[in-house]
């Protein structure tokens, strides 16, 4: 574009049109901050049963009535309730997502990522951009995983939050791909189980092993009773970095790997090609960065494993390199109807 053209765009109504386009982008958190107060007050468990004024709501989460109102107010803007003419809110399907108790629940994912934890880490951005350092880091002085370790409480709302991703993504990743040649299937940080039990109760052939921290592995003993597969399925405590559960002809990875920069990634694999069987397959599920100016939801979770963990979203290029370096091979990426896909490498 000629320095004309750009001038003209400045100007007329091209330029008016990115200026508010702008203004918009700008004011973008004011959404998720309201967001991240109606997940955490659990506005839509109380609205689940029908409309209240923000006055019954307040009472019920010990808030200021009239700060709550324009609070809620915002969010019926932004489609997440409703308000009638007589001030009272009630959910929207956007908004009923937002409630603890449906198959498609985000609040705890809403809490973590807006909350007191993802949240100040953004603001951390520019000394990440001059440093290099993690934001996380520079914020509460500790990397997140002993931050984790030392406050339970948040621990417990990121690990739902997972969960809760596992859910949303998982009809589409076994959907996308066949699970149904293996024997053995090993879930490597496959924290509280849901994705290795969706997998196992629709490939009856297979039997299952879940590798998590011992405290987050409790949470898929719990699931894996509940689905009834004690018999065909174990929840292991370790470490991913010391070692996995050998015999497995298959190794799944659930947003593990891009939680770490190559050097760590590297080693959770060759820790996998040590204990896979004989062509035996390492799936990843994760988020696949693609080239060039494409919208990408990746080119932000990016920034996300930047902040906070020190890894990243890799591109198909990268993950062939990762692949290569220890012992695997790149076969295929699958897409799936979630931003996600499955990456498949056979062991050579």
């Amino acid at each position: 574009m000629s320095q004309a053209e750009l001038q003209a765009n400045g100007n007329g109504q091209a330029g008016m049109e990115a200026a508010m386009k702008m203004v918009e982008m700008i004011s973008g958190f004011w959404v998720s901050r309201v967001i991240y107060i109606a997940a955490k007050l659990g506005l839509a468990d109380l609205l689940k049963d029908g409309a209240k004024t923000a006055s019954e709501v307040a009472e019920a989460t010990e808030t200021h009535a009239p700060s709550l109102y324009r609070v809620m107010r915002a969010l019926a803007a932004a489609g997440v309730l409703s308000e009638d003419e007589e001030k009272r809110f009630s959910l929207t399907p956007l908004g009923a997502t937002l409630r603890s108790d449906v198959p498609f629940s985000l609040r705890a994912l809403a809490t973590s990522e807006l909350g007191e934890v993802h949240y100040p880490s953004w603001g951390a951005l520019l000394h990440t951009v001059k440093t290099g350092e993690r934001g996380f880091d520079h914020v509460f002085g500790t990397d997140c995983w002993d931050y984790f370790a030392k406050h339970p409480e948040y621990a417990r709302t990121f690990n739902q939050s997972m969960t809760e991703v596992t859910r949303v993504v998982e009809p589409a990743v076994t959907k996308a791909y066949d699970f149904s040649g293996f024997a053995k299937i090993v879930d490597v940080g496959g924290g509280h189980g849901s994705l290795l039990t969706s997998i196992l109760k629709k490939n009856p052939q297979a039997k299952g092993v879940v590798l998590d921290a011992p405290a987050v592995v409790e949470g898929a003993k719990a699931r894996i009773e509940a689905e009834g597969l004690q018999e065909r399925c174990e929840a292991v405590g370790g470490n991913f970095f010391e070692a996995v559960p050998e015999g497995g002809d298959a190794y799944i990875m659930k947003h593990i790997i891009h939680d770490w920069d190559d050097k760590e990634a590297i080693a959770i694999l060759k820790n996998c090609r040590k204990a896979i069987n004989d062509g035996g397959k390492v799936i990843l599920i994760e988020s696949v960065v693609p080239p060039g100016n494409e919208p990408s939801l990746s080119k932000f979770g990016d920034l996300v494993m930047m902040l906070i963990p020190g890894g990243r979203e890799r591109t198909a290029e990268e993950f062939g390199a990762l692949f290569e370096a220890a012992g695997f091979k790149l076969e295929r990426i699958v897409p799936t109807e979630s931003p996600m896909s499955v990456i498949e490498a056979v062991a050579v």
